[in-house]
């Protein structure tokens, strides 16, 4: 397999250093990619160099994912238009495990295997080291000039921020090229992969393995994947989307690829899936012919949902889908955890009452009534008798009486006054 043509055909190549697909086509390489440990969780603007990493790992290569415990200290300049807040050590250790656990799920850790991934920490290196030793082992191999030509530089300081760039900042390019000769000496890691915007900091790293150690090494970026309709990848109105279950659910996280627009997703189905060319241009061309059944969109989910969550996971994605639009029971909607029930009805009203009244049997009339969802008694009799009233998606009559067996998540009925009128009682 060649890697480098397995990114270009797939739209995700940018940049590469001249020699670097001879090199991987003759040799099997040690590559990294690092990962900023901002938060305990990666989001889905992660998945690019994750996939990038389990590309080379696909083809033969062993793959190294850094977390930057202390480049994290420090913050990356590149294509950021202010300074961020950095982190202290306690929060940057609950992240760095946080983003382990999760690459655990995407790459073969398995010693057993000749090409095992590994991960690292470069604060495990980098605090041994004094400033004094790196200014006078690492600094006096990179000149003043050849920091300030660096786009990320010159940006940050051809803006017009106040703030202009710390010191702390413009130092960033150096702690990410000694990593890369760090990992260069103990590891022969011959590569380094990332974003596009990382172009300038990777090829501080080669600059450095070259004067300092005579070396050769190489560099690739991806292209930052884009938007359409030019908002940014990876976010919704809630946020970003994350990795983590906890923070998105698997529904959320499936709802955003399915809402992807038709030309996004023709990108979309190359980068975030590993399926050949050849059945992704059938899927491409099978699109175009009934955009409206969105197969490509349906793909990717179903693709990048089991790759991240599992396909229990996926499943029950489906299964939440289906319970909004389609035909469920409330023995369906009982399924489902207390967050996926809450991102289903997103924006549905809802009230609170004590968990006594529903131990006691809750009647349907003042159910609907007292608790603001209807106006009036006689407005819920009305509805009842034209059959339009639902709890937990199954109609009721008069007789019925809410109780704890009736509970979704152990703290939610759902009740509906037709097909799109809802509003949920929420037990405290």
């Amino acid at each position: 397999m060649n890697f480098v043509e397995e990114l270009r055909w797939r739209g995700m190549l940018h940049d590469i250093m001249p020699e670097t697909e001879e090199y991987l086509l003759e040799n099997k390489t040690t590559g990294y990619i690092g990962f900023d440990p901002t938060a305990d969780s990666l989001h889905i603007g992660s998945l690019v160099p994750i996939i990038i990493l389990m590309h080379f790992q696909k083809a033969g290569h062993k793959p190294i994912a850094l977390v930057g415990g202390a480049t994290g200290m420090v913050g990356d300049p590149s294509g950021k238009s202010e300074e961020r807040n950095l982190l202290d050590e306690e929060t940057l250790n609950k992240n760095v495990a946080g983003v382990k656990a999760q690459l655990a799920r995407f790459l073969d850790f398995d010693n057993t295997s000749e090409n095992a991934a590994e991960m690292v920490n470069n604060y495990d290196w980098m605090k041994e080291i004094s400033l004094i030793e790196f200014v006078r082992d690492v600094g006096k191999h990179i000149s003043v000039n050849y920091m300030m030509a660096k786009d990320s530089v010159k940006k940050r300081l051809d803006s017009d921020s106040q703030t202009g760039m710390s010191f702390t900042e413009f130092t960033y390019q150096l702690f990410q090229g000694y990593d890369f000769y760090h990992l260069f000496k103990e590891k022969n890691c011959m590569l380094q992969m990332g974003g596009s915007d990382q172009w300038g900091n990777i090829t501080t790293g080669t600059e450095l393995i070259r004067r300092k150690a005579q070396g050769k090494a190489f560099a690739l970026t991806c292209k930052l994947i884009t938007k359409a309709d030019g908002t940014k990848f990876g976010k919704t109105a809630g946020g970003n989307v994350w990795l983590d279950a906890k923070r998105t659910s698997p529904y959320k996280f499936y709802q955003y690829w399915l809402n992807s627009s038709d030309e996004d997703s023709e990108k979309y189905i190359k980068i975030f899936t590993f399926l050949d060319k050849e059945t992704i241009d059938t899927l491409i061309a099978e699109h175009r012919e009934s955009p409206h059944l969105r197969i490509l969109q349906r793909k990717i989910g179903e693709e990048v949902t089991i790759m991240t969550h599992g396909k229990e996971a996926f499943d029950n994605a489906i299964k939440a889908s289906s319970i909004l639009f389609g035909k469920s029971t409330a023995e369906d909607l009982k399924t489902l955890d207390e967050q996926t029930f809450l991102d289903v009805f997103e924006g549905v009203p809802q009230a609170e009452i004590e968990r006594s009244i529903i131990e006691n049997g809750l009647e349907i009339v003042p159910a609907f009534a007292d608790n603001g969802f209807l106006k009036s008694n006689s407005e819920v009799r009305r509805a009842l008798k034209e059959n339009s009233i639902s709890v937990n998606k199954e109609k009721v009559n008069e007789d019925c009486i809410i109780a704890i067996k009736d509970l979704i998540a152990n703290n939610y009925v759902l009740l509906q006054r037709g097909k799109k009128s809802y509003f949920i009682l929420k037990i405290v």
